[in-house]
């Protein structure tokens, strides 16, 4: 990996590592977390038909038509009913794209100096075990519905890495994919002005870039102040997961009861 790339091979990832691929000619990339054997656990969004049609306009969404069978895994595309996160192979997780490791505890130089968001981050990782506990966790009990601006893919890896959540649902999650697209056109926005001030185009586009790189900055998991430490198994209760997940159950025992099969 370098400045300007972080595409590595497959012989050089290692259990816990963050990587991710490009997706439609590098428009958006998608997240996971490999697992060894070949495996990656990634966030998707729920196979149901009101969440394709919610989701279907974003542009860096990733598609929920993973492969129903692979002919090397058996098990590859595994994931609980009503959940978004998934177990495929390698290949199935690439799609004939090239392979990224993304990066953890960066200087805030190198942080600024990687234009596009999603690569890297300032914070550091925890230990190999500990990420793989996390992903192997939620892919039996999910990460909640994806959000491409609060909850998305890269938003699971991250947390898979760093145990980090954050406090103000609000506002822009950790993934730095999403806070690049509203950071752009907000320092568009801002640096407007500055076309009164400056008459050279290159002055201008330089203060755009600054503010732009500050804008990611500012929102990295890293120096955020709105990030606390959350142990995956009290991830239910800080998201508020808990409640639908009872009545699920309920709706669930009380169908068993009437003869109806249950549904798991």
């Amino acid at each position: 990996m370098g400045l300007l790339s972080n595409r590595v091979e497959r012989n050089e990832i290692k259990q816990g590592d963050h990587i991710y691929t490009y997706r439609a000619i590098f428009a958006y990339s998608h997240h996971g977390i490999y697992v060894g054997g070949s495996k990656v656990v990634h966030f998707t969004p729920k196979c149901d038909e009101d969440s394709m049609n919610e989701t279907s306009l974003i542009s860096f969404n990733e598609p929920s038509n993973l492969p129903s069978s692979c002919p090397t895994y058996p098990d590859c595309g595994f994931r609980q009913p009503n959940s978004g996160v998934v177990l495929t192979c390698l290949d199935c997780f690439l799609q004939n794209g090239s392979l990224y490791c993304f990066e953890y505890g960066v200087s805030p130089s190198v942080f600024m100096a990687k234009v596009r968001g999603g690569t890297c981050t300032t914070a550091t990782s925890d230990p190999s075990g500990s990420v793989i506990h996390r992903a192997m966790y939620l892919l039996q009990n999910g990460f909640g519905n994806y959000d491409v601006f609060q909850n998305n893919c890269e938003d699971f890896a991250l947390y898979c890495k760093t145990g980090l959540l954050t406090v103000d649902r609000l506002g822009v999650g950790r993934s730095g994919q999403a806070s690049s697209v509203i950071g752009a056109p907000l320092a568009a926005l801002l640096s407007s002005p500055l076309k009164l001030l400056m008459p050279s185009p290159v002055g201008v586009a330089t203060v755009t870039a600054g503010m732009y790189c500050m804008s990611r900055y500012a929102t990295d998991i890293g120096v955020r102040t709105d990030v606390i430490k959350v142990a995956v198994e009290d991830l239910a209760v800080n998201l508020g997961w808990a409640g639908s997940n009872e009545e699920e159950a309920q709706e669930n025992e009380t169908s068993n009861q009437r003869g109806y099969p249950l549904l798991m």
